[in-house]
């Protein structure tokens, strides 16, 4: 079969851009963002991910983000308590802060966080191990279990030898 001399043409600029669909219209970047936090508090970093695919360069997202603080739409601080109140119950200090960095805090706004998560950090595990556990173990590995379960939870170590007592020995 001979190819046609049609099928080699190209369109017309003006033919071409009728087949191309034009580039769809939402909300604007700012309207996003606002309904983004409007859900939740969220991290600079956090917001910036999530927004990067609607801007259409970085510097309209940096300013954006700038204005979003500038107007106390967007704060770190905000966000970090929130996290804090949401974790606290149920998870240690050090599994808290290590989320706190993924979210792109600052080691100064951690660092105080950190402390206040620390001197409290007996009576939260001492909580999550009543509700699961209730009692003290009785053998070696009951003692690991309830361990690595606390500790999974990232409650450390000194605060729970402090709860479960002594390392019970095997007879």
């Amino acid at each position: 079969m001979r190819a046609k001399v049609d099928d080699f043409e190209t369109l017309s600029g003006q033919e071409a851009d009728a087949d191309v669909a034009p580039p769809k219209r939402g909300p604007s970047l700012k309207a996003r963002a606002i309904a983004i936090l409007s859900r939740r508090e969220n991290s600079r970093l956090e917001l910036q991910r999530k927004l990067a695919a609607y801007a259409s360069c970085d510097d309209e997202l940096e300013n954006l983000l700038d204005d979003l603080e500038r107007e106390n739409w967007l704060s770190n601080e905000r966000f970090a308590q929130s996290l804090v109140n949401r974790r606290a119950a149920r998870q240690g200090t050090s599994r808290i802060v290590q989320e706190l960095r993924q979210h792109g805090l600052g080691d100064d706004s951690i660092a105080g966080i950190s402390q206040q998560l620390r001197s409290t950090e007996v009576d939260r595990a001492r909580v999550v191990w009543e509700k699961k556990f209730g009692s003290a173990p009785a053998d070696a590995k009951e003692y690991a279990k309830q361990f690595r379960f606390l500790a999974s939870r990232g409650f450390s170590a000194e605060c729970l030898r402090r709860i479960l007592g002594d390392h019970p020995q095997d007879s």
